[in-house]
């Protein structure tokens, strides 16, 4: 459960590079794809592995959306992508660290989009964020966990601010369905154009 205080607008890009949209908007999974793209560009010819590093707990309606976007990509992107948290096997606070020092010890050096959920203002929720940089898992609930991955996937699911952990239980199934659906097309299509130009890249050198 990441902090998402910061969403507001339909369809923006921030100063820092983050784009948001909402779940919604019938452009959503393209304008995720071309942002995960951009977010990565630096990146994808120098990493050895692409990993989805999907947080959260089936556990939790509100904590879900990380496993179920993991599972929706676990059968849809190509071979050289590994995705960690699923409905299965989930990645959350009490194994995150494992996660990621698993990674450390596979890849030498790995590309990771992480994927959570989080809480945010009434106006924001139904929105999806993509940005550089890592997020902080945990920090909507009060957790303390490190932070993950190069670029991310935020979604805001509910509003944050007062009892958090009563607020994501309470969480509308069909709007964290509906977030995870459009969160996992827009995902597939931008890992897969990444998966593309590093093949292509190693082939060139």
């Amino acid at each position: 459960m990441a902090d998402g205080s910061n969403l507001s607008a339909r369809r923006t890009a921030s100063p820092t590079g983050e784009t948001r949209i909402h779940m919604d908007d019938a452009a959503a999974p393209s304008v995720i794809a071309a942002a995960v793209e951009r977010c990565a560009a630096g990146l994808i010819h120098r990493c050895d592995g692409l990993v989805a590093l999907c947080i959260g707990t089936d556990r939790s309606i509100g904590d879900a959306l990380g496993p179920l976007v993991g599972s929706r990509l676990q059968g849809s992107v190509p071979d050289g992508v590994t995705v960690l948290g699923t409905l299965d096997k989930p990645v959350h606070a009490g194994n995150l660290a494992d996660a990621l020092a698993w990674v450390e010890r596979t890849f030498r050096r790995p590309l990771v989009l992480a994927v959570d959920a989080c809480l945010g203002r009434a106006e924001s929720v139904g929105y999806l964020a993509v940005g550089p940089g890592s997020l902080r898992p945990g920090a909507g609930v009060s957790k303390s966990l490190p932070p993950a991955g190069d670029l991310y996937l935020t979604g805001v699911v509910n509003v944050g601010g007062f009892m958090e952990y009563f607020v994501l239980q309470n969480t509308r199934l069909s709007l964290v369905m509906r977030m995870a659906q459009v969160a996992a097309a827009g995902l597939e299509q931008g890992l897969r154009a990444l998966h593309g130009r590093r093949a292509q890249s190693e082939a060139e050198h």
